[in-house]
């Protein structure tokens, strides 16, 4: 019997060429993806996970020539703040996932986020 592949995480291969989206800092071909990623993808694979994350709204591409270049739409933090967003959403009860989030926070992050609530309060107060 023959071994399969190694298969990948679902949302691996896309987190990983959104990094490299966001590791070039400007707009890219799929060739310049793939170029920066460590495993042998196809160039239409590479393709495939660009359309399928424009169709998610996470990047956005244009025609340059003949080709299409690509880049992210959010920064990290944008992206990670509406993930987080939309996983609040999915509880009953926000007030107790809220409570349960900030309950497994380290000292450090829960600082982070006084700190950033108190921001959020001064500017919308000022």
């Amino acid at each position: 019997m023959s071994k399969q592949p190694d298969r990948r995480a679902a949302g691996a291969l896309e987190a990983e060429i959104l990094g490299a989206l966001w590791a070039a800092g400007r707009p890219v071909t799929p060739a310049d993806v793939r170029s920066e990623l460590a495993a042998d993808l196809a160039y239409t694979t590479v393709t495939t996970i660009l359309v399928r994350l424009v169709d998610k709204g996470v990047v956005t591409r244009r025609r340059q020539g003949r080709t299409y270049v690509y880049e992210p739409s959010f920064d990290q933090a944008d992206l990670a703040a509406a993930r987080m967003h939309d996983v609040l959403g999915t509880g009953q009860d926000r007030a107790a996932v809220l409570s349960r989030f900030v309950g497994q926070l380290s000292a450090a992050d829960k600082l982070a986020l006084s700190a950033a609530l108190l921001r959020r309060n001064r500017r919308r107060d000022g």
